[in-house]
């Protein structure tokens, strides 16, 4: 156990942002460099190391998180970066975008705030890398064994990491111009600078993986093609068709998906654009959707210099405490203040976008809504309450409905959909299809980071058993399995 005392002598206490004036200013991530030094171990030592830790279902990588807080608390860094990676390829990713639903699964958070374990977890990888703690793992022998990931995302990389670990060869197609996926191109730079994939894709090329950029499978080369190229294949190319709003005045010049707005902010950061071509500077934006998606336009508009930002969402507004029917240690859906909310704007809920109004050259000027309200668990709207707001950006961040079929993978390779319109697995994410495996988004629709990472390294259980008969790689979840979250 870490400290015996310390989660009764020792409040919780978080990292600090940079004041808002500084950090809309620029892109850098919002956090003060260096503010959990000071801190992190005695917020480590308040694990209570408890008989039966929560937090381990509260996770779908199972992180070994009393063990790692103990060595944090302790001071051992080096244990501390074993234990974590021990579970999670990627911290540095997770400790900076996972919504925590461990904390939510913490012991303590029954009746006293919870442990700051994301804050313990980016505290402890990010000393990893400063100590030189994280190197290659190249494999001792190669299989002999070839595999294609489709993707370059958490889920892919993750797939990717561990197969060539195993000892076969992997390359990894990806359609952009860069390697990350949504990680690169949805991530804004202010939740998580783009240097921490990059140290980790230097990493990967020096343990053996190969990167095959500006290559989309479907479209550049033939999916049944592929598939004969390779011994296996993973598909890992997330749910990236955007839920849409067909409302009238949805064709006017400014109304966008937000990840057409999105990736371009962060083709400035990289160098490729001077100014974006879908910018916020001079306007009244409003974002369509309440979720992670929504808050990063949010923030993105007030870093171009936006007039006003109003973020809608459709759903009334959730509690600031836990609802009966989310009850510890399931995870809440509970009202959150995001970096990008403290920087400005309005948040208004329970409204419908009814249309969209231009001007004469067909550019978006006025939003029109409604507000809504459940009515014997229908969702109706409220006569009288109707009203128009500003918008000369519009973004539609409303999720995503699945995997891209437009381009011709589905097809080519023969797959099978679920109900949902996702590609349908079986226990070790195989597909119906010989020899492909789905992972991530792709498999599993719309999701969190933590569940990409873990699916990643059980499908690698999975291809490496097809190819070898058997697997040492861990399988933290099945695609049936549930864990103590939404």
């Amino acid at each position: 156990m870490a400290d015996p005392k310390g989660f009764l002598t020792t409040g919780r206490e978080v990292a600090q942002t940079r004041p808002v004036g500084e950090r809309v200013k620029d892109w850098n991530e919002v956090y003060v460099p260096g503010s959990l030094l000071p801190i992190i171990s005695k917020q480590a030592g308040r694990c209570m190391d408890c008989g039966i830790p929560f937090c381990h279902n509260g996770c779908p990588l199972g992180n070994l998180i009393p063990e790692w807080n103990d060595y944090a608390y302790r001071e051992d860094w080096s244990a501390a970066s074993e234990r974590l990676h021990a579970t999670n390829n990627f911290p540095e990713f997770t400790g900076r975008l996972c919504p925590a639903p461990c904390e939510s699964a913490c012991v303590l958070g029954i009746n006293q705030p919870a442990v700051t374990i994301k804050n313990v977890e980016v505290s402890i990888i990010d000393k990893a890398w400063d100590s030189g703690d994280v190197t290659p793992q190249p494999p001792e022998r190669l299989s002999g064994k070839t595999v294609a990931v489709i993707g370059s995302g958490p889920a892919g990389l993750a797939a990717a990491q561990q197969l060539t670990r195993a000892g076969h060869t992997v390359a990894v197609y990806e359609r952009a111009d860069r390697i990350g996926g949504l990680l690169r191109y949805g991530i804004p730079e202010f939740k998580m600078e783009k240097s921490h994939i990059n140290r980790r894709i230097e990493q990967m090329r020096a343990e053996g993986t190969k990167f095959r950029t500006e290559t989309e499978i479907g479209r550049d080369i033939d999916a049944a093609k592929l598939r004969r190229r390779y011994d296996a294949v993973v598909i890992a190319a997330g749910a990236t068709v955007s839920r849409d709003l067909p409302v009238p005045g949805r064709e006017l010049n400014g109304v966008h998906f937000a990840m057409e707005y999105l990736p371009l902010a962060n083709k400035v950061q990289e160098g490729d654009l001077t100014v974006s071509p879908i910018t916020a500077e001079g306007k009244h934006v409003v974002v369509i959707g309440g979720g992670d998606t929504g808050a990063d336009c949010v923030g993105t508009a007030h870093r171009q210099g936006a007039l006003s930002v109003t973020q809608l969402e459709i759903m009334p507004r959730p509690g600031e405490d836990r609802n009966a029917n989310q009850p510890w240690p399931t995870f809440p859906m509970l009202y959150k203040v995001t970096s990008a909310h403290e920087e400005g704007g309005e948040r208004v809920y329970s409204v419908s976008t009814t249309h969209f109004e231009g001007d004469e050259d067909g550019n978006v000027q006025a939003l029109h809504l409604v507000e809504v309200e459940f009515t014997d668990g229908k969702l109706e709207q409220k006569p009288g309450t109707e009203r128009s707001i500003p918008a000369q950006l519009v973004t539609l961040a409303m999720g995503f409905t699945g995997t891209d079929q437009a381009n011709g993978l589905v097809q080519q390779f023969g797959l099978e959909l679920d109900e949902r319109g996702n590609v349908a697995r079986d226990a070790e994410y195989a597909t119906n299809v010989g020899g492909v495996f789905v992972a991530g988004d792709a498999g599993r629709g719309q999701s969190l980071i933590v569940w990409a990472i873990a699916e990643g390294r059980s499908a690698a259980r999975g291809v490496d058993r097809f190819l070898t008969g058997a697997s040492a790689l861990p399988a933290p979840i099945r695609p049936t399995d549930r864990a103590l979250m939404v």
